[in-house]
């Protein structure tokens, strides 16, 4: 039986206010009893010493995190994962839920990070083994939040594209090429049939290809492009960079053109794309970069569908995530889990765009799209357009075959014998390894 110090950190949910809480989903190693664990574990995130030297008081009934349910997987690990601690037996692996009082942080996201994943998380003691594998909000607390402000409707109208996928390009080469030349690449792939062609994550404000110049150009190619194609276009600028210039190149790109903008969400930080959200005049669309080092692992860390929620609730009106194939290292159960977390009904707040990526081309559209099961995503091929053999217009015009062939019910194969940007894609595509360098 738990002492009193202990049980206080357990609660049945259904006692709960369910409006006052989030809840949190952790995978736990740790060492002794897993209940006394589990409650140290909300203590440290929480009210940690819950009362003063001398008071009455007990803090706990308002403000201390509580588990609401505990499966303990197994009591019989020899020691923890990742060969930490190797000389400590009787490991336990657990399961926990738990219900944070969200009045402890508000609606600030990185207080909400401080407190869900911070010290008291991830250095409790005897749990050197964390990971947080999902984070719900109450109707409630997502009212605090703006969340995206074009959503997937939003965008589709903007392109006037609907009932199929959202085709996307990332420019390349990525890192080089001068202003004319990268701008050109984007203005042929529109031509062939891109909805939205994006600079590369790592392409920035740079001396050689400085965002001034080319969203000026490719803002002009996009206009041009949507003339001479009778279609809507999006140039999809990235101004990752520190936060006190990211409402200056937000007017830079937009006012050159730019109709849509790329921010790489972790290292910019949330709270700045909250930030840019209240001044953002088009989409904004998230990219992945260091989401890797919290994720991978399957027993620490930070599950990338508490990042795409995360986004989602900062402004995003498209996620860019790792996407199928061996290449991102990421399961289809873990893919599929964030294309929900784009996609399910969250309070008030529209949803996002869901683009998984990495390595495609038109050979992998179908596959991607029975996965997703639905049209309602972005497909994000690099080289599968801009290094077709016959060039980015007939990269673009693969994909968009591919996609005709799916809508026709006809095998891939059959339809590029009639499509000769399809036939080349398979030649050159299908038998071919992943490029090193072709990421989304």
């Amino acid at each position: 039986m738990l002492d009193s110090d202990c049980a206080g950190f357990f609660a049945d949910a259904n006692t709960l206010d369910r409006d006052a809480y989030i809840h949190l989903d952790y995978y736990l190693e740790c060492l002794g009893d897993p209940r006394v664990a589990a409650a140290h574990f909300c203590a440290e995130q929480s009210t940690a010493q819950w009362k003063r030297v001398g008071f009455s008081e007990d803090l706990r009934e308002r403000f201390a995190a509580k588990v609401i349910d505990l499966t303990i997987l197994n009591t019989e690990l020899a020691a923890f994962s990742y060969g930490l601690n190797p000389n400590n037996a009787g490991v336990s692996a657990c399961h926990v839920t738990i219900a944070h009082p969200h009045g402890n942080f508000g609606s600030r996201i990185p207080n909400l990070l401080s407190a869900v994943c911070g010290e008291g998380t991830f250095f409790a003691p005897n749990i050197p083994i964390v990971k947080l594998l999902d984070i719900r909000f109450p109707d409630a607390y997502l009212k605090a939040f703006e969340g995206p402000q074009f959503g997937i409707d939003g965008l589709r109208d903007l392109l006037q594209v609907y009932n199929r996928p959202i085709f996307f390009g990332v420019i390349k080469p990525n890192i080089g090429l001068p202003p004319e030349a990268f701008s050109h690449l984007g203005y042929e792939s529109w031509l062939g049939g891109l909805d939205i062609a994006k600079d590369d994550e790592m392409l920035a404000d740079t001396p050689w290809c400085p965002l001034n110049q080319r969203s000026a150009l490719l803002g002009a190619a996009r206009i041009q492009a949507e003339q001479e194609t009778g279609q809507r276009k999006i140039y999809l600028a990235n101004i990752t960079d520190e936060v006190d210039r990211l409402i200056e190149l937000h007017d830079i790109a937009v006012a050159n053109g730019a109709n849509a903008l790329l921010i790489n969400a972790i290292p910019v930080g949330l709270s700045a794309v909250r930030m840019l959200r209240k001044h953002a005049t088009v989409p904004l669309i998230a990219h992945f970069p260091t989401i890797a080092p919290f994720s991978r692992l399957a027993h620490f860390g930070i599950h990338t569908q508490v990042f795409t929620k995360l986004q989602r609730i900062a402004g995003f009106d498209a996620i860019i995530m790792p996407g199928f194939g061996a290449r991102m290292h990421t399961t289809d159960v873990e893919v599929c889990a964030n294309v929900e977390a784009c996609l399910a009904p969250m309070g008030g707040i529209k949803n996002s765009l869901p683009v998984p990526g990495g390595s495609d081309w038109a050979g992998t559209l179908h596959t991607i799209y029975e996965k997703v099961g639905t049209v309602d995503f972005g497909f994000v091929p690099g080289r599968g357009v801009f290094g077709h053999p016959m060039g980015p217009r007939a990269g673009a015009a693969s994909i968009r075959q591919a996609w005709d062939a799916i809508v026709a019910d006809v095998p891939l194969s059959e339809y590029a014998a009639q499509h000769v940007e399809l036939n080349a894609a398979i030649e050159f595509f299908g038998n071919a390894a992943p490029v090193n360098g072709d990421h989304s």
